[in-house]
């Protein structure tokens, strides 16, 4: 066993990318299969209207601009 990257020899070079492969892999898997559960008919467009404009100072007297 190897307990240096820079003396390792390689197989274990090999073994390190195939368990990043794999890994990578699932990660990807599994966020593709939670996306996929949703519903696409219950998305909604979200509208954000904006309010009046407000201005802040140090003051507690109101600013009208």
């Amino acid at each position: 066993m190897n307990h240096s990257i820079y003396s390792a020899d390689r197989m274990t070079h090999l073994k390190i990318v195939v368990v990043a492969l794999v890994a990578g892999i699932a990660v990807a898997g599994f966020g593709i299969s939670a996306r996929i559960n949703s519903d696409p008919g219950v998305q909604t467009a979200r509208v954000i209207k904006a309010g009046a404009p407000v201005a802040v100072s140090s003051s507690n007297t109101m600013v009208v601009r």
